[in-house]
């Protein structure tokens, strides 16, 4: 399993969620307003030159930022391209499509947020539960990307807020099998809580809703370790394979960052290693940041970010991060070279970035 330390490497969670959107400012201010995504981690407005085998074979310049809600959960790398038109998919993504579906997002009491979320906002479904039983419901965005909004009331920060930050993903798959093998050898989801046959009611606000599937729910057995695994917290993978319809890929056509969810990425620690790994097990890496182990700048940040594909093309991204920035205005970064990667960040530097980098809608 990807978080056996005796691989010398480890994966603490879900860093972010790519929303590839047709407009970065709206867009961005919508999932303030909605989810409470305000803590700005970086922003960057520069080309995209290591994408290339996603990009048609072209740097393309972008505007994207990464942002997090303190309560807890990965966050939003919301992104734009600057001088391409984006281009939208010809159809609307369907139950069982290849990709991603939908991102889940937490939700401290389902009840309460769909009772204030639908004062403002009609794109939703009604209340339901998952095959386990646990509350959730549906939201569809400016652009019609679909979030599962799902009952967990663990917390990283209290603000107040009904919600947190993403916790998951919904992916199509065609051969379920393999891809259960991918998400647990390589990304360590080695539980299934469900794993059910049939329709279901939950699904009413997605496209092909009655379509008889295969729904397998993955979690980690073992908890996360590094620097933002309190943060980022536990998260699980929905796979979803259709059986009675040609299930279309998502992306097809297009190009990483046009609109929906461009990937999931992962927060790793020793890149080199997990290269190795991944490599062994059949999937190597498909961009590379750092061919040369030098430093990739992200603006307000650096790192080493690299790329994977599930066996159907979802992309997965890894990123090692090697600065951050706690205090941008006091020239305050983490060099997190310098420290135990495995030990968590204390919780006052997040407090600290929400008190500085903290958005409001504009």
């Amino acid at each position: 399993m990807a978080n056996n330390m005796d691989n010398n490497f480890f994966i603490s969670g879900i860093q972010q969620v790519g929303v590839g959107t047709e407009n970065f400012r709206k867009s961005w201010n919508w999932f303030i307003e909605m989810f409470g995504i305000d803590v700005k981690i970086l922003e960057d407005d520069t080309v995209a030159e290591r994408m290339l085998p996603y990009t048609g074979g072209m740097a393309q310049k972008r505007h994207a930022c990464i942002a997090v809600n303190l309560q807890g959960g990965g966050g939003f790398e919301i992104w734009q391209y600057s001088e391409r038109k984006p281009v939208a998919a010809k159809f609307n993504p369907a139950v069982g499509d290849l990709g991603i579906l939908c991102a889940k997002v937490k939700c401290r009491d389902v009840n309460a947020f769909y009772a204030k979320i639908t004062q403002k906002w009609t794109e939703c479904s009604p209340v339901s539960a998952l095959p386990d039983g646990t509350p959730c419901f549906y939201v569809r965005d400016l652009y019609g990307n679909c979030f599962q909004l799902v009952e967990d009331k663990r917390l990283y920060i209290n603000e107040h807020k009904l919600t947190g930050g993403i916790i998951g993903a919904v992916v199509g798959v065609t051969d379920m099998r393999k891809s259960m093998a991918f998400y647990k050898n390589i990304l360590g989801y080695d539980t299934v809580i469900y794993d059910k046959k049939g329709s279901f009611d939950d699904w009413q606000l997605l496209d092909c809703s009655n379509a008889n599937c295969r729904r397998v729910l993955l979690a980690c057995s073992q908890p996360r370790k590094g620097a933002f695994s309190r943060l980022m917290g536990e998260s699980t993978i929905e796979l979803v394979q259709a059986f009675d319809r040609t299930p279309r890929k998502i992306y097809e056509g297009r190009y990483w960052g046009d609109p929906g969810f461009i990937q999931i990425c992962f927060d790793v620690t020793n890149m080199r290693e997990l290269g190795k790994f991944c490599a062994k097990k059949g999937y190597p890496f498909t961009v590379d940041s750092c061919p040369g182990d030098e430093v990739f700048d992200m603006g307000e940040a650096s790192g080493h970010f690299t790329y994977i594909e599930d066996p159907d093309g979802t992309l997965i991204e890894f990123v090692e991060t090697h600065k951050i920035p706690v205090a941008k205005k006091l020239n305050w970064f983490i060099d997190m070279r310098k420290r135990d990667r495995k030990k968590p960040l204390p919780k006052f530097l997040f407090w600290l970035m929400g008190l500085v980098a903290r958005q409001r809608v504009q």
